[in-house]
């Protein structure tokens, strides 16, 4: 996919930061853009974007036998171990 940069400053921006980071035109304006949304995406608070996580981890059932054990019982269970 092809981008045409009609705007000669504009232009003259992407080449000077290419040459800058001694990269390709291309490589210069990725790098450019993926650290603009990076930006953009730490402006939403963390509790905001930890949302979808915490609603996926929600959505999983609780076996019954996670809600009423404990390590130790587990444990002890587990090595048949009655003390």
């Amino acid at each position: 996919m092809a981008y045409s940069i009609k705007d000669p400053e504009t232009d003259e921006i992407i080449r000077r930061l290419a040459k800058a980071k001694r990269k390709p035109i291309v490589d210069a304006i990725r790098e450019a853009c993926l650290n603009e949304l990076e930006r953009e995406r730490a402006k939403i608070p963390l509790w905001e974007r930890l949302q979808p996580l915490i609603a996926r981890v929600a959505a999983h059932p609780v076996r019954e036998s996670q809600t009423h054990q404990t390590d130790k019982e587990f444990f002890d269970a587990m090595w048949a171990d009655k003390k």
